[in-house]
This record gives C-alpha cells, structure tokens and sequence, in this order.
C-alpha cells in the first residue's frame, strides 16, 4: 500500500490543543460533545450492522462482536469504545490527546470495563505490528494533519478479511453551513472552531488513497439530522455527515 503523503505524520498538534481543552466533558451529554452523545445510537447502529454482515453475524444476538479484535482511532472519553466492548469485541481505543486517554481508561473503570486505551497514533501502531478486524476512525479524519497518510496507515491496520469504516464531514456549501455556521455559530452545539471546513474530506478523496486492489470499497452512507423530530438518522443524503466503509479481500 502506497502513501503520496505530505508529511510524515498524522498527527496536528493544533488539533490536539483544541480537544485537550474539551476533554473534562467527554461523558456530559450536555457539554460540549452534545453532538457525538446525539449521534451515538445511529452511529452504533450503522457500525454493528456492517461488522455483523461482513463477519456473517447476529446484530441482534447479545454480544455479536465476539472474539473480533476493534480498533478506534481518535477514540476521545470512549463514546464508541465502551458500547464495542459491550457488544463483545476486544477493543482498543487510541488517541493523541493523552487527557482522552485518562479520561477515557476511569470512564471504562467505572464501568468495569476492559478496554485498552493508549496514548498512541495510527502510524505508531503500524509500526508495532498491530493488526485488527475492525478498524474505526471516526470524526477523526478531518483533524489530522495529512489525510492520505492517514488512510494509508489506517488500512496497514486491516487485517485480511476485516473492514475499515470511516465517519466525517464531507466539504460541501451545504456542511459548512450546517455543520460549522448551524452547530457553532447558531446552535451552539460545539465551540467556535471546532472544524475548518477546509479540512472537510470528500468520500471520494478518502476512496482515493485506499487500494482497490485490496479492498472493495462501499458506497458512502449519510447521516442527517431531523430537525422536526431533534435527532439522528441514518439516510441516503451524504451531503454533510456519512459513513465510508472499505472490506479488505
């Protein structure tokens, strides 16, 4: 697997600042991660839906992701983290922000939760020869400082046979408005500068840098937000948020 890459990391020290800054209110679902609290239940429908066909499980059954090995990178407090591990997978959660990290690993004993959190980038992780079933890098993609390097590594991460989902913004006029104007500036639903809608990923640019000679990529699914009925629902809209998934052959 190539990289045409920028840089030689992931990593945005910029970026991690930001959310350094947030960390204290990862498990408020009133703070400042209202949003990703909101989306939760969609997001966790879409994510045990895709890992169950590809690994020709029950999404209904009581832990369907058993004995999958699940990877979260940027996994911030542990939104996604903790219900995977429930859900049966052995996960780890890695962040660059190394607060999400503590925050993260009291949540999880709090709950009594086994989940290996770690101060740790994707390009860290390749290098120590770590393998998953599942790879998820979700909200994390438009925050890191070279986006083909990134895929790149993300997809070293896949085992043969495993899947890679991603979750984003994608860089329309219609997520700025919504996503930065409607959620920062009108709503207030996240901080003033939380994104930069140049740093919004296209699905096709994220297809771009996997090989398709080693995983069959998806069609991309959106996510939209009903303002009627105040929440998230998956759709076929990916104009502002959606899902990527790649299986690997």
């Amino acid at each position: 697997m190539s990289t045409q890459s920028q840089s030689s990391t992931t990593v945005d020290p910029g970026e991690i600042a930001k959310f350094a800054a947030m960390a204290e209110d990862w498990w408020d679902p009133e703070g400042k991660f209202k949003p990703l609290h909101r989306l939760n239940r969609s997001r966790l429908t879409y994510l045990r839906d895709v890992i169950c066909e590809r690994f020709d499980r029950e999404p209904k059954a009581n832990r369907p992701l058993d004995g999958l090995r699940l990877l979260d990178l940027g996994c911030g407090g542990g939104l996604i983290a903790e219900p995977m591990t429930r859900l049966g997978a052995e996960v780890l959660g890695a962040d660059m922000t190394p607060v999400n990290v503590e925050v993260a690993k009291s949540h999880a004993q709090s709950q009594g939760l086994a989940i290996d959190y770690r101060h740790a980038s994707a390009e860290s992780l390749v290098a120590a020869s770590e393998s998953f079933d599942v790879v998820l890098a979700l909200e994390i993609i438009e925050h890191v400082a070279d986006v083909g390097l990134f895929v790149d590594q993300c997809c070293r991460l896949v085992r043969p046979g495993g899947v890679l989902i991603f979750s984003t913004i994608n860089r329309t006029p219609k997520a700025y408005v919504m996503a930065i104007v409607g959620a920062e500036y009108v709503m207030r639903w996240l901080p003033k500068g939380t994104h930069e809608f140049e740093k919004f990923v296209r699905p096709d640019e994220i297809a771009s840098h996997i090989p398709s000679d080693v995983f069959n990529v998806d069609s991309p699914k959106g996510l939209s937000y009903d303002l009627f009925q105040s929440k998230w629902q998956l759709s076929n809209d990916t104009s502002v948020n959606y899902f990527l998934s790649a299986h690997r052959g």
